[in-house]
């Protein structure tokens, strides 16, 4: 799709670079906060005194708030742009934060973490909107791995360092260093950020019945539903590993000691930021191919988490590494979704479409978050002091029951898809087939 309008910045220039960075840096900020609770979810139970069940509410109510406001997110933000919904997103969070580390009841900390969700929902798909805008078309696949490969960096200070800081300077300085980060990066962000390089960057009043059929054209769209239930089906294991499980598995469940525990959650994070490249140069050379490429990654996780969960007694260290390594694949390989709803929805509702697509992996892990929960109150009700490899055997299989879902309806979709492109945009499916992606107009 060739764009005739006059642009004041060159696509993919030094312009569009700076813009990218400030943006991307609240993304990374926003995954540090997503994924700060994960492994302070021991202390967390320790400060509230909460049980399995309310600890995972604390990710679980998080989750449910940034998946509800996706679709929302994406209709404000074909209405207002990016750049406003940025600066919602990271003062939201900012006092999120604040209020969280200074929270001393479960009640308050819940209202905190709710904040925090809000605030994060309102960073991504303006982000991936700015990538589209300010970027050439054959690079997104790349910038938009890219994306994800930076925002590891966020998970991968929410790991060790994290912890580091916990112990050594108290709940209530680390949670409000990190969110006094917020404020020097929202001023970054209004000083650099524009929505894009052409003059006429305002956006056209659009009235909420425009919204809506977005939304409805969206949502109609067979390449959009593919996204939404790749992203669905890849996310969630990653997610739900990193934002809370994943540590007290390791600690509790396979004994490792706290630091061991912390390393493997920072290869996790190291393995997404390799994999990242690896998936966008695959998904730009083969375009065809990508829901194939995301039914051989869940294939693989369900693989590797078969033989974990059924070694045993404990998993020795190198099948923990394979675990953590394979598991955290499914990070940068749900972003195929996103692709996949700007490939087959024209740039007016690509906002629209992408909020419909990131649905999908937070809906996964809202639910597996609270899956495991609550079988590990059942088969462990004695709280995290009685958690052993057994109990977290039966509650991390959970997981399967989403997995099937998921792959179910990525292969339904997929058919849809494909059917849908031989009939109505042949040429299309030919471009596609031979490695070339053709956006709609």
């Amino acid at each position: 799709m060739n764009d005739a309008r006059p642009r004041e910045y060159p696509l993919g220039g030094r312009r569009a670079w700076s813009v990218y960075v400030a943006a991307v840096a609240i993304y990374v900020l926003a995954v540090f906060h997503r994924s700060s609770l994960g492994v302070a979810g021991l202390l967390a139970a320790d400060r509230f005194d909460i049980a399995a069940t309310q600890l995972s509410v604390f990710t679980m109510v998080q989750l449910f708030v940034y998946a509800a406001m996706q679709i929302p997110v994406g209709a404000l933000l074909d209405r207002f742009g990016p750049k406003r919904l940025l600066v919602a997103g990271v003062t939201t969070m900012t006092l999120a934060q604040l209020g969280f580390a200074f929270a001393e009841s479960f009640g308050f900390g819940i209202l905190a973490r709710v904040a925090v969700g809000i605030g994060d929902a309102m960073v991504f798909v303006p982000l991936l909107r700015l990538v589209a805008l300010w970027f050439p078309p054959f690079r997104i696949p790349m910038v938009t791995q890219l994306t994800g490969l930076l925002g590891q960096m966020g998970a991968l200070v929410a790991a060790s360092p994290l912890v580091a800081a916990l112990h050594h300077f108290g709940w209530t300085p680390t949670f409000a260093s990190a969110a006094a980060v917020g404020v020097l990066l929202g001023a970054v962000l209004v000083l650099v950020v524009r929505d894009s390089p052409y003059p006429d960057h305002e956006l056209d009043e659009i009235k909420i019945r425009a919204l809506a059929r977005a939304l409805r054209a969206a949502w109609s769209t067979p390449g959009t539903r593919l996204g939404l239930w790749s992203h669905f089906t890849v996310q969630f294991g990653a997610t739900v590993f990193a934002l809370l499980w994943g540590y007290p598995f390791l600690v509790a469940g396979q004994g490792l000691d706290p630091g061991t525990a912390g390393l493997l959650l920072i290869l996790m994070t190291l393995t997404a930021v390799v994999g990242g490249p690896l998936i966008g140069t695959f998904v730009t050379r083969y375009p065809f191919s990508r829901s194939t490429l995301m039914l051989v990654i869940v294939a693989s996780i369900m693989t590797i988490w078969a033989v974990v969960l059924l070694w045993p007694g404990r998993s020795p260290l190198w099948l923990l590494v394979v675990l953590v390594v394979v598991t955290a694949v499914g990070g940068p390989g749900s972003m195929v979704g996103f692709d996949l709803a700007r490939t087959f929805n024209p740039p007016t509702r690509v906002g629209s479409a992408t909020g419909i697509v990131n649905v999908g992996g937070f809906v996964a892990s809202l639910s597996t978050v609270m899956l495991i929960g609550a079988v590990l109150d059942r088969v462990a009700p004695g709280g995290p002091s009685t958690y052993t490899v057994d109990s977290f055997r039966v509650a991390m299989s959970v997981q399967y029951i989403v997995w099937a879902i998921g792959t179910v309806q990525i292969l339904r979709y997929r058919r849809l898809v494909r059917r849908d492109l031989r009939e109505n945009n042949p040429e299309v499916y030919a471009a596609l087939r031979a490695g070339e992606v053709q956006l709609p107009s």
